[in-house]
């Protein structure tokens, strides 16, 4: 997994818990890519596992929608893009997109119905109205940090926009590998991310002469699902969803 970011057109526990896990040594291979001169002009790989802590006699199924990504200070993020989460079956596709900070998200409806696309717990708000099959509506996230989408008519769709300051930056595969390329050497934050556990970090150095492992667990023993209010701050009710 090279990037999320090829040149296209170019998320409560959201980035809520932060805590520090330690040091990594990250050794590889490098080259240049328009990184600050604190960088080394060499490039090397972060790669590793993700997995998750969860309560006794629960699985982990949902490692790929984890997010992996690196910071270092003073470096310019990936140019703002145009991404898409899908509204079909009373559901966004994908559940959670990851972008370059100030990009912009659209919102096709699929659906036979509207739909009210709105997001009020991120690092800014946004509220996209009904609309109806065939239309589509976007909204930019101009600010890094990840914001939770849901529908003001459907109560199950959740979604999150994770707007990363940084072009380096994975999703796991199902398994929870995942592989960020290209990464000059130098001391960066490793951010990993998953909407039951809020935002961990740990300090990764990438040196110019191989590469390792980096294993990440994410703690969700503490979660609870909490069913979220609509626009209004008001429960949702279940009377005359899909007149709409």
């Amino acid at each position: 997994m090279v990037s999320l970011f090829p040149a296209i057109g170019l998320v409560d526990r959201v980035m809520g818990r932060r805590r520090v896990l330690g040091l990594v040594c990250v050794t590889s291979v490098v080259l240049l890519f328009g990184v600050p001169g604190q960088l080394a002009h060499a490039q090397g790989a972060v790669a590793g596992q993700v997995t998750i802590l969860e309560r006794p006699g629960a699985r982990t199924t949902d490692l790929a929608d984890a997010v992996i990504w690196l910071e270092a200070r003073g470096a310019s993020g990936a140019a703002p893009g145009h991404a898409q989460i899908v509204m079909e079956s009373r559901t966004y596709v994908p559940r959670v997109r990851v972008v370059p900070a100030g990009s912009s998200v659209a919102f096709p409806n699929q659906d036979p119905f509207r739909h009210n696309v709105f997001s009020k717990a991120g690092p800014s708000e946004f509220d996209l109205g009904l609309y109806a099959r065939g239309e589509t509506k976007e909204a930019r996230v101009q600010r890094p940090g990840v914001y939770p989408v849901f529908c003001n008519i459907h109560a199950q769709m959740v979604a999150f926009i994770v707007a990363v300051p940084t072009a380096y930056v994975a999703q796991p595969n199902p398994d929870g590998r995942f592989s960020i390329e290209g990464v000059p050497a130098g001391t960066y934050t490793l951010h990993a991310w998953h909407d039951r556990t809020g935002d961990e970090t740990r300090e990764v150095r990438v040196g110019a002469d191989g590469q390792a492992e980096v294993n990440v667990q994410l703690d969700a023993r503490g979660y609870r699902f909490v069913q979220h209010k609509n626009k209004f701050g008001q429960e949702y009710t279940g009377s005359g969803r899909d007149r709409y």
